[in-house]
């Protein structure tokens, strides 16, 4: 059973859990593939994206992240190994949830806190913020 405890007469917590999972799941199949379509999917088309690299706050919306994986080769393409990895999921109401996952952009290994919003009956990225470490 999910960790929550209110009920939604729509939807139960156990499908939108499950839902959640299978969202955060096509953001790690759309980073490893490069899946533009995929990306904006998951993504609300209001997401933003931030991050703080060499000491500049890095901020950017949808399209302008779109744009960057659809004019680099993913790591599919280059043979990278998978470092995907969940590491936390959480739904604390019937319309936020948050996720922490490790993947790779070679030779980049990031750690992603992802937060979602439920819209348009499904699970969405609002925000995501990263660090990297190189490897």
């Amino acid at each position: 059973m999910p960790p929550v405890s209110w009920s939604d007469p729509t939807s139960s917590a156990t499908e939108r859990y499950s839902l959640l999972l299978s969202s955060v799941q096509d953001y790690l199949d759309a980073l490893y593939n490069g899946d533009v379509p995929l990306f904006e999917r998951v993504f609300h088309a209001k997401g933003r994206l931030t991050s703080t690299v060499e000491g500049q706050i890095i901020d950017m919306g949808i399209p302008e992240y779109m744009k960057m994986v659809a004019g680099r080769p993913s790591p599919a393409d280059r043979n990278d190994p998978r470092m995907d990895q969940v590491l936390h999921v959480s739904m604390p109401s019937p319309t936020t949830a948050h996720a922490r996952v490790n993947d790779a952009y070679l030779p980049k290994f990031f750690t992603d806190d992802l937060t979602f919003i439920w819209d348009d009956n499904r699970w969405q990225i609002i925000q995501k913020v990263w660090h990297f470490t190189l490897i």
